[in-house]
């Protein structure tokens, strides 16, 4: 028993000393490339302790805009990748995993805008920024999670299609019952995965726990919310609740930026079962991110026309985000 402590206690140390000489990489790598690493909740905690910025999509989105540094890395998919290049397209912008994509961005496509945008003549588009370049360059707008109620709300148009999340898009329909709002038919794979019997099971046992549930859930788990919100507005409920308890209805990579944020207040975080994780957002691992700063990899390259009309969306997000 002594000598298998032993050996666990060797392995231990010998991996926090590895972690801790890739950090050091990056760092020097960071200072040499001039680089800042932009990081999303979702991805693995010993990535978010590399970054020099946390965050939601629009954080992150509103953040790539001011960066002056001469190379952002993005550790997160690839539209973020993506969007951080639209908005400051004179940096370069690396993505540690190229390959880590997210399947919502590719359940729309511009022929079904178009087609829509025929039938209904004056309808605004509204694009989530979970989608690809050529997808915004559709659209009108861009939203996140945690702008898209203000942002439908704001716009002069009765009428909206809202692509391509249609859990995100039934919510904003139900906040903004003075537009009519037509939702695409995609959805995330790892928030429309979590049941409603999963949730009150974990209700069931825990009853003084807070529900606090991401808007990419499906209409059924949301009604078993007592919060809905973006990532970022889960981490701010989660802090400023009197609740012991958390029943969190998102990715669990989150786990990590609400145990630093809610800090020393005796939380306890629960997950249905099994616990939502993003397997692209679990890729982006500290030696990617060491590796593409190392070698300048994954860099996102856009044909300047597509850029030009994509960025257009995307910016009038941020503007009327401001204007709130």
């Amino acid at each position: 028993m002594v000598q298998g402590a032993g050996r666990e206690a060797h392995a231990t140390a010998r991996a926090n000393a590895e972690e801790e000489a890739v950090a050091e990489q990056v760092r020097c790598l960071k200072r040499e490339r001039d680089a800042v690493v932009l990081a999303h909740y979702y991805v693995p905690p010993e990535t978010q302790e590399l970054a020099d910025h946390v965050g939601d999509s629009f954080a992150l989105a509103r953040l790539a805009r001011t960066i002056e540094a001469q190379v952002i890395v993005l550790a997160g998919v690839a539209f973020m990748g993506e969007s951080a290049k639209l908005l400051n397209p004179r940096r370069t912008v690396l993505l540690p995993v190229p390959e880590a994509d997210c399947p919502m961005a590719h359940m729309v496509s511009v022929e079904q805008i178009e087609r829509v945008r025929e039938e209904r003549p004056g309808i605004v588009v509204v694009c989530y920024v979970n989608s690809t370049a050529e997808v915004k360059a559709a659209s009108d707008v861009c939203v996140t999670s945690s702008n898209a109620v203000g942002i439908v709300r704001a716009l002069p148009q009765s009428e909206v299609l809202f692509v391509p999340d249609m859990n995100l898009g039934r919510y904003v329909a139900q906040q903004v019952p003075e537009k009519h709002v037509i939702m695409g038919r995609g959805w995330c794979p790892r928030h429309a995965g979590i049941s409603p019997e999963s949730v009150r099971a974990l209700v069931d046992a825990h009853p003084m726990a807070e529900v606090l549930a991401h808007p990419e859930c499906t209409e059924e788990v949301l009604a078993e919310a007592d919060f809905v919100g973006s990532t970022s507005q889960i981490i701010g409920r989660a802090c400023a609740t009197h609740a012991r308890e958390l029943v969190v209805l998102t990715v669990e990579g989150v786990t990590h930026e609400l145990g630093r944020a809610c800090a020393g207040q005796g939380k306890t975080v629960l997950f249905p079962q099994p616990a939502p994780a993003c397997p692209n957002m679990s890729l982006v691992t500290p030696e990617r991110v060491r590796d593409c700063l190392r070698d300048l990899s994954g860099e996102v390259a856009l044909d300047e026309r597509l850029a030009a009309t994509a960025t257009r969306p995307l910016e009038r997000m941020l503007d009327l985000a401001e204007r709130r």
